[in-house]
């Protein structure tokens, strides 16, 4: 086992402790820090608080009386702390502290920190400048208010002067629309961290956000983060709850780390998503804990307006020593990926009564731009989850999914429309206590799938399984344990996949061009 600093902030560092489990540590372990202070920890990443700015310090972990090799490192210098009470902000959960906490950020001078203590402080709208930090301390809320009319607005297109381009500032679901601004929101900023033990709570619910979700009322409902066009953001510690919509949503960004970020949203709410990349470029999303009412993590690149004026696709994001819970896919790519989705590793983590664990999802109409590749799963647990693995090119969602046009399972012509799935790799899953069905495989007749190699893949069906469907598209329908389905594929490699406890054949293989076993 080794100790590595994945990162030294100001006043916090996150440290990962490698050979010892995926999410959860395998065995509980201490910290060490100058040989005198411990810390205790059960995860695989810690994040160790309490540290001063441009401080050396020399840490090490022990677990069952061995000990790691000593790391040093230096913290982050830090110019001034401006603390947002001083700047009028109450914290007593009744007062609007929105004014004063933005007077706080407004006034904060490069490479220096916005401080929050203990309080609910009870806000609208934050926005965000660059080159500072923000600390959220334990026992510190950032609380939202979910009254509309409080909240700003985001423009989905503004077109400029010369009528020649437009300004894109708001989005929901893959299209420019007019979007309630996220309750922390980045525009075109720069070299940003959010940490803390703290809590930033949206406050939805069935009563507000959460009613009537399909409904556009003024705007489109609000991220809990938003982040568009910004560079060089760290998210670190912290705890994200209850959010309107998606919960964190970089929007065209790049070099962007979520750290040891706790995420929770009720099982049943609606489309609070955990973490939505989106046309973003080198992300990392290490030693999160994700509990939502839909995807967990869902890697995007945008519907097909925008991939036509802003074909920016979504690239190298790495996920790994994460926890995801209960939602409906662990880690998603798509719907929404005109634009593409390449270079993206998941590994390490563990997934726990989600729907779908591994899930890609597209279809036509997408366009020419819409290409999946080079996507890596690898050394993931399972527990409880209906279907570990679906790939499924027929998503029926949208006003358009249910058209002859996406649903047809009959070869159509190959056009600007057509989307394209090339190469993925699934190697090392264990999968326990599944229901529904093991993998789901369905690829385009016109452009089937390029290759899929699978390579030690164990998956075993729970003794009461449930029943449902494995992939969301017409034609699917509701199954219990049923086995591998793989439909119109150019290249498929199984190599110790294993199923057991299905119901009928454990394998069921159609139009695949090269089947190696």
């Amino acid at each position: 086992m080794k100790l590595e600093l994945i990162m030294a902030l100001t006043r916090s560092a996150v440290v990962k402790l490698s050979g010892n489990g995926k999410y959860y540590a395998e065995r509980e372990y201490r910290i060490f820090i100058d040989a005198d202070t411990v810390i205790q920890s059960n995860t695989v990443v810690t994040t160790i608080y309490g540290l001063k700015p441009n401080t050396k310090y020399n840490i090490y972990a022990e677990y069952d009386g061995e000990r790691t090799k000593e790391l040093e490192f230096r913290t982050e210098w830090e110019y001034v702390t401006l603390n947002v009470r001083e700047f009028g902000a109450v914290g007593d959960g009744l007062h609007d502290d929105t004014n004063a906490i933005q007077a706080a950020v407004m006034a904060c001078p490069a490479n220096s920190r916005v401080l929050f203590t203990k309080g609910i402080y009870k806000v609208s709208n934050i926005y965000l400048k660059s080159d500072i930090n923000i600390t959220i301390d334990e026992g510190a809320v950032i609380s939202a208010y979910t009254d509309r009319t409080k909240l700003s607005i985001l423009p989905g297109v503004i077109e400029n002067y010369d009528e020649n381009d437009e300004y894109n500032i708001g989005s929901y679901g893959g299209n420019p629309l007019d979007t309630f601004s996220g309750i922390i929101t980045g525009i075109y900023v720069k070299n940003v961290t959010i940490s803390g033990k703290g809590i930033i709570d949206g406050c939805a619910g069935f009563d507000n956000w959460w009613k009537n979700p399909k409904k556009r009322d003024i705007a489109w409902r609000p991220r809990l983060i938003f982040l568009n066009h910004c560079e060089n953001i760290v998210i670190s510690g912290i705890t994200v709850m209850n959010s309107p919509h998606w919960t964190i949503h970089p929007y065209f960004c790049k070099n962007i780390k979520c750290l040891d970020v706790k995420i929770k949203n009720p099982q049943d709410s609606h489309n609070t998503d955990g973490f939505n990349p989106e046309s973003c470029e080198n992300v990392l999303v290490l030693g999160t804990l994700i509990s939502v009412g839909d995807d967990c993590i869902a890697v995007k690149s945008g519907k097909a307006y925008m991939a036509k004026r802003n074909p920016v696709p979504a690239m190298k994001v790495t996920i790994q020593n994460c926890c995801m819970r209960d939602g409906h896919g662990a880690v998603t790519i798509g719907s929404e990926n005109a634009a593409g989705v390449s270079d993206i590793k998941v590994k390490d983590c563990e997934f726990i009564n989600t729907d779908r664990g591994l899930r890609i999802k597209t279809r036509r109409g997408r366009g020419e731009k819409s290409v999946i590749d080079n996507i890596t799963f690898d050394n993931i647990c399972m527990d409880g989850v209906m279907t570990p693995i679906v790939i499924n090119s027929f998503y029926f969602c949208d006003p358009d999914g249910r058209t002859q046009y996406v649903a047809s399972k009959e070869a159509l012509p190959i056009d600007e429309r057509t989307p394209y799935i090339k190469k993925l790799s699934f190697r090392n899953i264990r999968a326990i206590n599944c229901h529904v069905a093991a993998v789901y495989i369905y690829g385009l007749p016109e452009r089937k799938i390029e290759r899929i190699n699978m390579e030690n893949v164990d998956i075993s069906f729970a003794e009461n399984a449930q029943t449902g469907m494995a992939a969301m598209m017409i034609g699917c329908e509701e199954t219990s344990k049923s086995g591998v389905t793989v439909v119109n594929v150019e290249e498929l490699r199984l190599r110790n996949v294993s199923v057991h406890r299905c119901i009928g054949e454990e394998f069921i293989i159609k139009n695949v061009d090269k089947f190696i076993r």
